[in-house]
Formats: C-alpha cells, sequence, structure tokens
C-alpha cells in the first residue's frame, strides 16, 4: 500500500520491539485484541500485522502480512482500530486480487464504500438453509457416481499432476454456463506460475468475467497464506449476499492453508501435536468450513482441492478436512497413468446424495450397477495379467468388456482445455448420462470398439 494518507487519523498504539523472520513483537501501551489489524510505516510502504498472542500486559505477539526485510526495532506502530478487512462491490468480478482486495492485474483499485471483516461469524442458524439438490456440472463420472451438492461441499483428493486444477477450472465454466453463476477463486500458497497460467486460460475459456480470483502466493508470508481464504470467503459472502446467484466457492489448495497454520503455530512457540501439525488443527479449519454455507440470499457451493501427502488418506490434515464434506472426489495417479481423464476413482470417490431417496431410483441404480461392473473388472484384472481374459467364464468377460467401455465413456474432453486438445470440450446433461450407462450395462453397445467409446459427450452424438 502506497497511500499513507490514513495513518494520520489512526492512534499509536506502541513500537516494533523484536523481529524474528515473520513475527513481530510489540511493546503497547494498550493490548490490541487478537485478530486486530496493526500497521507500521517502512520504505514508502504501509506493512500490516495480525496480533495474534498476548505475552504479557504490555506486549503482544503479531505475524507480518508481508515480507520483514528492512523491518526494525523502534519502528512506530498503528491501531487500525479493527481486523482485517477488504473492499466489497459487484464489481470485484473479472478481478484478480490479493488479501487485501488489491489489484494484481494491473486495472484500477476497487473503488468501494463497504468494507467487511474477514473474521465474521457464520450466519446464525435460523438463517441458514439446507442442501438443496444436485447441482449438475455436464462431467459425466462426476454426475453419476459423486454428484455435488448444491449448497454442499466437495473435496478433490490427489497427489500432484493428476489433474486437480483442470478439474476446478472446468467446474467453474460449468457453473458459469450451466447455471448462469458466479466463482471465487481463493488460490492459497499458488506458485507464481501456476497463478498466471490459470489466469490466462480462465480469460482463454471466456469464464473470467464471472469469476473473482483471489491469491496468496506461495513466496508470500505464512499469514498472508492463512487468511487468503478468510478473504476470498468474505467476497463469496458478499456475492451470495447481493447478487443472489449460485456462488462457486474454489479453493486451491487446502492443504497448504493447513500448512501455512502449522507454520505459524511453530513460530507463535506452540507445542506440534499429531504427526508434527499444530495442537490447533481441527478447530482452524472448523473456523474456514463452518462459513461456506447457504442462506435464504443465496447459496455456496464449495469445492475444495486437497493435497494428499505421500496419498496417505489417514494423514490428520485431510482427516480433518474430510469430516466437513458432502462429496469426496478422489483423483487416481492410476486412472492417470491410463489415460482416463478426469482421472476419477469411481470406487473410491462417494457422495452424501448416494441414496435412492434423493437420487431416485433410476440414476442409484444405473451408479450402483456401473459401479458393481468396475469393481468385478477390478478384481479380475489379476487374473487377466497372469492368465489371459480367455479364461475368464463367459458372464465375466461380457463384464469385463462392458466395463472397459464404460471406463472410457466416463473421459470426457473438457471446454477449458479445447485450445490445447484441439478437442471441442462436451457437456453431458445426467439424463443422457443414464440412458448411455443402461444401454453399456444392458449390451447395446458390445459391437463398438473401446476407442469408440473414449474421449467423447454423449453415445447419441455422431
Amino acid at each position: 500500500m502506497d497511500n499513507t494518507a490514513f495513518l494520520e487519523t489512526l492512534p499509536i498504539i506502541g513500537t516494533i520491539t523484536e523481529v524474528h523472520g515473520p513475527v513481530v513483537i510489540i511493546e503497547c501501551s494498550v493490548l490490541p485484541p487478537l485478530h486486530q489489524a496493526l500497521c507500521t510505516y517502512f520504505n514508502q510502504t504501509v506493512y500490516f500485522f495480525e496480533v495474534h498472542q498476548h505475552l504479557d500486559e504490555h506486549h503482544a505477539r503479531a505475524i507480518t502480512l508481508h515480507g520483514t526485510a528492512g523491518l526494525s526495532r523502534g519502528l512506530t506502530v498503528y491501531d487500525t482500530g479493527a481486523p482485517l478487512r477488504v473492499p466489497v462491490t459487484e464489481a470485484c468480478l473479472g478481478r484478480l486480487l490479493n488479501i487485501f482486495g488489491e489489484p494484481l492485474d494491473s486495472l484500477p483499485p476497487l473503488v468501494s464504500t463497504e468494507f467487511r471483516n474477514i473474521h465474521s461469524k457464520p450466519q446464525p442458524l435460523s438463517e441458514a438453509t439446507g442442501i438443496s439438490g444436485i447441482l449438475p456440472t455436464g462431467i459425466k463420472v462426476i454426475d453419476l457416481l459423486c454428484p455435488f451438492i448444491k449448497g454442499g461441499k466437495t473435496g478433490l483428493f490427489g497427489g500432484a499432476g493428476v489433474g486437480k486444477t483442470v478439474l476446478v477450472m472446468e467446474f467453474i465454466h460449468a457453473v458459469s454456463a450451466i447455471h448462469k453463476g458466479v466463482s471465487v477463486f481463493a488460490g492459497v500458497g499458488e506458485r507464481i506460475r501456476e497463478a498466471h497460467e490459470l489466469w490466462r486460460e480462465m480469460q482463454d475459456a471466456g469464464v473470467m468475467s464471472d469469476t473473482l480470483m483471489v491469491f496468496g502466493q506461495m513466496d508470500e508470508s505464512p499469514g498472508v497464506r492463512f487468511r487468503v481464504g478468510l478473504s476470498a470467503l468474505t467476497y463469496a459472502e458478499y456475492l451470495r449476499d447481493t447478487l443472489h446467484k449460485e456462488v462457486l466457492f474454489v479453493m486451491d489448495n487446502v492443504f497448504r492453508f493447513v500448512q501455512a497454520g502449522s507454520e505459524i503455530s511453530s513460530l507463535l512457540g506452540r507445542m506440534p501435536a499429531t504427526v508434527g501439525y499444530q495442537p490447533t488443527l481441527i478447530t482452524e479449519v472448523a473456523e474456514l468450513e463452518d462459513r461456506i454455507l447457504s442462506t435464504r440470499q443465496g447459496a455456496i457451493t464449495s469445492v475444495q482441492a486437497v493435497y494428499v501427502p505421500a496419498d496417505d488418506m489417514t494423514d490428520p490434515a485431510v482427516s480433518a478436512i474430510l469430516s466437513h464434506l458432502d462429496t469426496t472426489v478422489i483423483l487416481s495417479r492410476d486412472q492417470a497413468s491410463k489415460g482416463i481423464y478426469p482421472a476419477v476413482d469411481p470406487l473410491r470417490s462417494s457422495s452424501k446424495l448416494m441414496d435412492k431417496h434423493i437420487l431416485g431410483v433410476r440414476h442409484y441404480n444405473v451408479a450402483e450397477a456401473v459401479r458393481e461392473h468396475l469393481a468385478r473388472y477390478r478384481e479380475l484384472e489379476d487374473i487377466i495379467a497372469m492368465l489371459g481374459i480367455d479364461e475368464l467364464s463367459e458372464i465375466d468377460r461380457k463384464i469385463v468388456m462392458r466395463a472397459r467401455k464404460l471406463q472410457r465413456y466416463l473421459t470426457q474432453p473438457f471446454s477449458v482445455l479445447a485450445q490445447h486438445t484441439k478437442q471441442v470440450g462436451v457437456s453431458v446433461p445426467l439424463e443422457q448420462t443414464l440412458t448411455d450407462c443402461e444401454a453399456f450395462i444392458a449390451g447395446d453397445y458390445d459391437h463398438l470398439s473401446e476407442q469408440q467409446c473414449y474421449m467423447r459427450g454423449s453415445m447419441q452424438d455422431s
């Protein structure tokens, strides 16, 4: 921030006495509340801090929200009088912002008279609304086997390079095209290269005008990576309350949010807990997740990419995130190695909506039949590898043949990758997906080759 005029109106609260990396200790005349935003002025820049601990009657420990190179003891600290706030306006759509709501896209700053506290409380239970059915995405494998819940939370779990970010971009495209909704993207600990590529690809895909992107990059202070999700969520809440639209809140990557919390916990001197994570892990994840909810004003549907360390789904951070989710989409390196994209593992992915009373009898029965075919094929893969497919019974041979075609049918070209793959992206209505899968299971497509089922829309498309 270069504009320092507002500093003259702020009261002086104390001075910096110690600087330890991103942690500063401030000697205060009056202790500020926890989460209060403080600031200092140095090198023609305003530096912001967030109070995290009271050490004694006159000393507070704060985390910086900027790099600390050049900060020194004796600098005057001012009290902003409130927690960190961001400017909110409907003109935020189509913009690329940082944790403070400042532009990263070289466009003019947001002009707004309204500011919102990033630490605002969740809506009261009396205002919240429950889930309201499926949110179709046009992605066959998702809509069929692990449908998104309108107003719910979905997690995309997977290691590096299995297609989490591409799938996230396609969801944003689907919400914009199918539901005429808006999207808020929170980039937590993104690499600068990734952030730039994502921004350009969103523009090329034509969905940036309905999207707001908020980035806290990997080279920034852990305080920024820890709070940028709350900053983005504040914008999502504003759009929900003012536009009354379907808001898709996308967070990539929630694991980096947990890592930033662990880093801050160590800097504050807390004893680590299980596997070295912070003792406040469950609380910190809940503070973020509990604000993602739908009200009578509008719905927030959340998609969260989650890196799985060492592909271990029992990791404490992964378990803490899992407990808040309605739909779990697990991306498999094994699927990706076979060229199956999106690389969703159909047997490990699940949704709380997989109930015939919610989905309807037809959808439930078709999904179960597809799972049974794919599960039986997985059981027989070792036998086929050792003895060959000819050693199977006639019934098992048919199941394997149909399962392999179903596996390839559940791939599809994405709109956001059309420029790279030279294939036109397709969106398939759920009803058409059900019809096609029924035909596969009944043997209507036994005469087709596997290649004829691969990377296409519905089977009715020529």
